[in-house]
């Protein structure tokens, strides 16, 4: 794999990182140490985790930390091959001061972080959410705090649209704080939302991570129409992560299978290949339960759409509403 640069951070990453959300439940521990380990093992550098991280039995308001925990012990002997990113804000409890981005909360849950991580720095800090009772400028000022003692070296954002990470950008400018140099975003061919704000992210080099790339699956031809979800899939297992599936949505998924066959790749590698060609892309975060899977994921690394292809897919898949350049309309 060839890595790419994450933003302006100076970090280099692998194109796919590995994704936790499902460790402890269904991933138990043994499993989920297994796959850092895989990962590390065939190239991949970069992990990603949040302090609320908890498989399945993750409810809002419940205490997390599971996944970093065993991150934590995953990388213990293996710390200096990983680009380590988590996060903050989602709330860890009932209390105003168990989530979002005020100071103490922030300063109190990196700590938290460090320790279950079993390290002294994370390499990437992200903001889970938007804090709408936090003033940005505070966020940032407790970020610079925190970059300063030495606890993590970089920044980034998450669930943010191109507004909000404007913002970011001009205050710190204005206050010599600590620069955004990542944004991580539901992306996919289905949930194109953000699509637009990827150019924002090219002009300003924040590197994307986007979530939810292969959405819970459905990109990769494991449910087809008229059948039961697959045993051990995501519908099977939480069907509330996946949401419905209807005669539209399989329309559109077997079109684009269609699309994946006649290059001869497999529709997961296809929808993967795609999403790294689009703007700032920087590193896919895929979750995995096998050893398989991060195969899958790597070998779409080397996977070519052809150029054709793309006004096939922008027809099966629309565009979020742009508004219109009647000057340069190309």
């Amino acid at each position: 794999m060839e890595h790419r640069t994450l933003g302006t951070s100076g970090l280099r990453v692998s194109p796919i990182c590995l994704g936790t959300m499902t460790f402890g439940e269904p991933v138990n521990e043994a499993d989920s140490i297994r796959l850092v380990h895989a990962a590390l093992d065939m190239g991949i550098n970069f992990v990603d985790t949040a302090n609320v991280y908890e498989g399945y039995r993750r409810v809002l308001g419940s205490a997390g930390g599971w996944a970093e925990e065993i991150v934590g012990k995953a990388l213990k002997d293996r710390r200096d091959q990983a680009v380590l990113a988590t996060k903050v804000c989602a709330p860890l409890g009932p209390g105003d001061q168990d989530r979002g981005l005020g100071a103490l909360h922030m300063h109190r849950e990196v700590d938290a972080s460090l320790r279950r991580l079993q390290t002294d720095v994370i390499d990437l800090y992200i903001i889970h959410w938007p804090d709408r009772m936090t003033p940005r400028e505070s966020t940032l000022q407790t970020m610079d705090q925190i970059m300063r003692a030495g606890k993590v070296r970089h920044f980034g954002v998450s669930n943010h649209s191109a507004w909000q990470l404007c913002e970011f950008v001009w205050m710190s400018k204005q206050h010599g704080w600590p620069r955004v140099v990542s944004s991580q975003i539901p992306f996919s061919l289905l949930h194109r939302h953000f699509q637009h704000d990827l150019r924002f992210c090219e002009e300003y080099n924040i590197g994307v991570t986007p979530y939810q790339t292969l959405q819970s699956g459905l990109l990769t031809g494991k449910y087809k129409r008229g059948q039961d979800a697959p045993t051990g899939s995501r519908a099977a297992e939480k069907p509330a992560w996946i949401g419905e599936r209807d005669d539209a949505l399989y329309d559109k998924l077997e079109a684009f299978e269609n699309l994946a066959g006649e290059i001869g790749v497999p529709p997961g590698q296809y929808a993967l290949a795609w999403a790294l060609t689009q703007p700032a892309m920087a590193s896919l975060i895929v979750g995995v339960k096998r050893v398989e899977q991060i195969e899958d994921a790597i070998a779409a690394t080397a996977v070519r759409i052809p150029a054709d292809h793309m006004e096939k897919i922008d027809a099966i898949f629309e565009q979020p509403w742009r508004q219109m350049d009647p000057i340069r309309p190309a």
